[in-house]
C-alpha cells in the first residue's frame, strides 16, 4: 500500500468513527427514549406525564364523604377551605375535562374536595380520639372556569392508619354526580412533608401507594404533580377526566 493509500483509508475510518460518535448517549442533541405505559402514560427517564384523555378512575368516596349538602349551598362554594387548620399551604389546581368530547371543559360543572386535616382527622364525623360534628373544616366545591378549572387553597393532607396520603373529589353535572375519585401524593414528597412542621409530631404514614385498598392498582392517573417546598408550600395540579 503506498503511503497516498494509506492516507485515504485512514481519513474514511476516521470520518466513519466520527459519524458513530455524533449520535452516542452523551452528545446533547442525542434524543433520549421514552416508552409508553398503560393508559397512554409516557415515560422517559424518571419522569411520568400523562398525555392520554382518560377517564379517571372511580373510587370510594367512604368513610367520610359531606352530609351537610355542600352542593347547591352558597356558603360552601369556596376557594379557601382551610378553616383555620394548621398545616402547610397546598393550592390545589384541578382540570375536569371531557372525555367523549376531545377532552373539552365540562359544561354545568362543579367540583368537590373533602380531606383529613394534619393529625388525620375529618370534619362532620365523630372519629376515635376527635369529634368533628358539625364543622365543616376541609371541605368545599366550586363550579369550574371557562377553562374547566377550580383551585382549592387547603392544607397539605395528613394521614390515617390503613390509608396513603389522598384527598377525595366528587364531580357534579348539573347536580348530579357523576365521578367520584381521588387524588395520590407522590411519596418522596409526602415523607419530606410528614418530616416537618405540625406534621412531625406523628411521623410518617405506614401505608404505601402500591399497599393501599384503593391505589393498589395503580395511580398513574390519580397522582398529583407537585412545584414547591416545605417552607413555603406547594402547588398540586391533576386533571380529571369524565
Amino acid at each position: 500500500m503506498t503511503r497516498r493509500h494509506l492516507l485515504r483509508t485512514l481519513g474514511s475510518a476516521s470520518a466513519v468513527l466520527a459519524a458513530g460518535c455524533a449520535s452516542s448517549a452523551t452528545d446533547p442533541s442525542a434524543t433520549s427514549s421514552s416508552s409508553t405505559g398503560t393508559n397512554g402514560t409516557s415515560t422517559s427517564g424518571t419522569a411520568t406525564t400523562s398525555g392520554a384523555c382518560v377517564v379517571s378512575p372511580s373510587e370510594t368516596g367512604g368513610p367520610y364523604p359531606d352530609r351537610t349538602g355542600m352542593i347547591g349551598n352558597s356558603a360552601f362554594d369556596r376557594r379557601d377551605i382551610r378553616e383555620g387548620k394548621s398545616g402547610l399551604p397546598l393550592t390545589l389546581v384541578l382540570t375536569l375535562v371531557n372525555v367523549s368530547s376531545a377532552c373539552s371543559p365540562v359544561a354545568n360543572a362543579s367540583v368537590e374536595i373533602w380531606q383529613c386535616d394534619a393529625d388525620g382527622h375529618y370534619s362532620e364525623y365523630s372519629q376515635a380520639g376527635f369529634d368533628g360534628t358539625g364543622q365543616t373544616f376541609l371541605r368545599g366545591v366550586q363550579t369550574i372556569d371557562a377553562g374547566g378549572q377550580v383551585t382549592f387553597t387547603t392544607i397539605y393532607p395528613g394521614w390515617y392508619a390503613g390509608r396513603a396520603t389522598h384527598i377525595h373529589v366528587e364531580v357534579f353535572v348539573s347536580g348530579r354526580s357523576v365521578k367520584t375519585t381521588q387524588i395520590a401524593f407522590p411519596e418522596s414528597v409526602t415523607a419530606a412533608v410528614y418530616r416537618s412542621g405540625v406534621y412531625a409530631a406523628k411521623g410518617q404514614n405506614t401505608t404505601s401507594n402500591a399497599s393501599d385498598n384503593v391505589f393498589s392498582d395503580g395511580v398513574s392517573n390519580e397522582l398529583a404533580s407537585l412545584a414547591g417546598d416545605t417552607v413555603n408550600g406547594y402547588t398540586a395540579a391533576l386533571t380529571v377526566g369524565v
